[in-house]
């Protein structure tokens, strides 16, 4: 296959999963006049936000699973499907359960596209340079998707309506679609018989969705209710069994010995982390710039603009830097430039204004995020065989989300509670909200700092030498290397 094939079909790849990343904060800023249209209660309102991500974070795995058995070009087509068909029925729904129903069948297209995705790019690009050269570039679009779509959703809204969110990615996925027969080679792992792992993928998907629920609603909810504190017992029983019947099945859903690779296991922890600290950061950004400034839909959009050009100007840098010198200090240095742009934030006072209170954090937020997500990308699949690169894929892409989730809900809870402690004390609304959402990003920021460690004790990618040469690599497998 030549150069050129592999990077178009790559770029059909990379628009179906710049969908899905866009598709986590389209929405956000267009919340309030989706919830006048609609008549969303304010407590309902969350969960135009939360189904998609409680569908696409608790089946990513099971889409990783079925990407490597059923073929990854032909699942990459499917989740497309639904998710552009899903995008239509949001776009014309006319009432808010029709909505939330339909966002969550859209995070579950979404959980298939990604790994289907992600794995096709795994072999399309042989381990070393290349592989990370494309891997940079789907990095990049992970870091830069959040913020454009709380640009394009700030724009449609403005000189739209709201049903434009969805009805743009009507076009785009059909097109998609039609291209992934062209140009994306089908590939999937090559077997006499295929075990499916039912019973694997039942407990680790109903755990990670009670989880993404539990941890989703919390906020509301509360930490300490009897309902919170139930799911999440309910949750680590299902996962602690999904462990168990991993260890016993012939063919597993996870197989165990990928997390005892060092660099796949303490990626997908910096993973983790990097969706809590970044992700929340945007969602308690977005609510300062809109509650307490009195920002646009728009004029949020074009703020978060400056995050997602400093993410895309570094890109190329950052693969260089993760070939020459590794994914582990790499990595560490975008998780401490996140840290450093969320700390500055928290200086923002109550008249903030964007130039001299919010461009250095957001450019350098954004700078983090070039160093975080690419790196993460290559060491969470480096070293696995390429018959598990989709479960490799949903595992690594499940600790974004699920760290996501978390991240948000600490943030929300630590920003309401502070947020009525000062109100109860006699402040404004604007001050009290402001109060809140500094310390709800000094919550980020710890997100952000705990993973540090971990970052530095990524081990050096043996497949891509100073030069940028590949040189052969063990299979997690098979000593010599083989496929099974």
């Amino acid at each position: 296959m030549t150069t050129l094939y592999r990077w178009r079909a790559f770029g059909v790849l990379a628009v179906g999963y710049f969908m899905t990343i866009v598709d986590l904060t389209i929405v956000n800023v267009a919340l309030p006049t989706i919830g006048r249209d609609l008549d969303f209660s304010e407590s309902d309102l969350q969960w135009v936000v939360t189904a998609y991500g409680l569908a696409f974070g608790g089946l990513l795995l099971l889409g990783g699973r079925l990407a490597d058995l059923l073929g990854r070009r032909r699942m990459f087509v499917v989740g497309m499907a639904v998710f552009t068909a899903a995008s239509l029925a949001c776009a014309l729904a006319e009432n808010s359960l029709v909505l939330v129903v339909f966002r969550a069948v859209q995070g579950a297209g979404a959980a298939v596209v990604l790994p289907a995705g992600l794995s096709s790019v795994l072999t399309l690009f042989p381990e070393g340079a290349e592989r990370n050269r494309a891997l940079g570039v789907w990095g990049a679009l992970a870091a830069a998707g959040a913020t454009v779509g709380l640009l394009a959703g700030g724009a449609l809204t403005r000189y739209g309506s709201w049903e434009y969110i969805f009805f743009l990615n009507v076009p785009i996925g059909l097109a998609a679609i039609a291209l992934a027969f062209r140009v994306v080679p089908e590939s999937r792992r090559e077997a006499t018989t295929r075990h499916y792992d039912l019973l694997g993928a039942t407990t680790v998907t109903a755990g990670l969705l009670l989880l993404v629920y539990a941890i989703s609603t919390a906020p509301d909810e509360g930490w300490a209710t009897g309902r919170t504190i139930g799911l999440l017992m309910v949750s680590g029983l299902l996962l602690l069994a999904f462990v168990a019947i991993e260890a016993r099945v012939i063919e597993p859903l996870l197989p165990l010995r990928m997390l005892a690779n060092r660099s796949v296991g303490r990626a997908d922890v910096v993973g983790f982390a990097l969706g809590g600290s970044f992700y929340a950061f945007l969602f308690i950004g977005t609510l300062y710039l809109q509650q307490v400034l009195g920002f646009s839909a728009l004029q949020t959009g074009l703020a978060w603009l400056a995050t997602s050009l400093m993410s895309i100007a570094l890109a190329g840098l950052s693969q260089f830097l993760t070939t020459r010198i590794g994914a582990g200090p790499v990595m560490a240095i975008g998780m401490a430039m996140i840290a450093g742009g969320i700390a500055w934030t928290t200086r923002v006072p109550v008249d903030g204004h964007f130039w001299p209170d919010l461009a250095g954090p957001f450019v350098l937020t954004g700078a983090g995020t070039a160093f975080g997500f690419i790196p993460v990308s290559v060491a969470g699949l480096a070293g696995v065989a390429e018959h598990q690169a989709g479960v490799a894929s949903g595992l690594l892409n499940t600790a974004q989300q699920i760290g996501g989730a978390l991240g948000v809900a600490i943030a929300s809870t630590v920003a309401t509670t502070h947020t009525g402690t000062v109100l109860a004390g006699g402040a404004s609304l604007p001050v009290a909200l402001t109060e809140g959402f500094h310390y709800a990003w000094w919550a980020c920021c710890a997100i952000a700092v705990l993973s540090l460690p971990v970052a530095l004790l990524v081990p050096r990618d043996r497949t891509a030498t100073a030069d940028g040469r590949a040189t052969v690599l063990i299979s997690l497998d098979h000593p010599t290397g083989e496929h099974a």
